[in-house]
């Protein structure tokens, strides 16, 4: 199991910019059952564990100058929206008797027969999967193998995915993850929003001469009387 190392600490507020800039990122430790700790995590160290566990998978944290450990998940990043250097980080301690929900990474591998010699796409109609399961169960991703997609009229759906035993998907098993499509029909999909743009525009045209229309009749009968 990855193993995160922390030391408490009692800087807040502006103080923690000292604490980052001594290669440590603020963090906060909290969960059912534990009092909050504002701690210091290695920075680097935390960067290459995060990249290993995501936010699904549990990591071992230990605290300096003190006998207690945590099952943790790495809740919450906040990062620079420039250098994209972690600023802060929240450390979750979930109930480990109690099943949670999470969403978790989905990894296309393989390459499909339609897409590769049909000159088909791949659609990807989800990124990532909510499930639910014991904390020490949850995957740090999910795997979809799209070698099974040989022509156009495969698809992989919900129930088709391997999950760990005792995790379940909270979506439905019959929604598409993936499938491979011909060019010719994203060319389709992709002008249907246009020519329904042009119809509305053909309607709100149609709609404004009638008004016009209209207005012009009320105009000549005033001028009548």
């Amino acid at each position: 199991m990855l193993k995160l190392t922390s030391k408490i600490r009692k800087e807040t507020g502006r103080g923690v910019e000292d604490i980052r800039e001594a290669g440590f990122t603020p963090a906060v430790l909290y969960g059912p059952g534990i009092k909050n700790l504002n701690l210091a995590v290695n920075a680097k160290e935390l960067e290459k564990i995060y990249g290993e566990a995501g936010q699904s998978s549990l990591v071992s944290l230990e605290v300096a100058d003190s006998k207690e450990k945590y099952m943790i998940l790495i809740n919450d990043i906040k990062r620079d929206g420039v250098t994209e250097k972690i600023l802060h980080v929240d450390l979750y301690q979930p109930d480990l008797t109690k099943e949670i929900e999470a969403d978790i990474e989905l990894v296309f591998i393989g390459e499909s027969s339609a897409v590769k010699e049909s000159g088909g796409t791949l659609v990807k109609n989800m990124t990532e999967l909510t499930v639910k399961g014991m904390p020490q169960r949850l995957p740090r991703e999910i795997k979809v193998n799209i070698e099974t997609l040989t022509d156009f009229e495969k698809s992989i759906l919900v129930k088709d995915l391997v999950l760990p035993e005792g995790v379940k998907a909270l979506k439905n098993p019959d929604e598409i993850v993936a499938l491979a499509v011909p060019v010719e029909k994203i060319e389709e999909e992709l002008e249907k929003p246009i020519e329904e743009k042009v119809d509305d525009v053909v309607k709100i045209e149609k709609e404004k001469k009638e008004e016009a229309e209209g207005e012009e009749v009320e105009e000549k009968k005033s001028e009548r009387k």
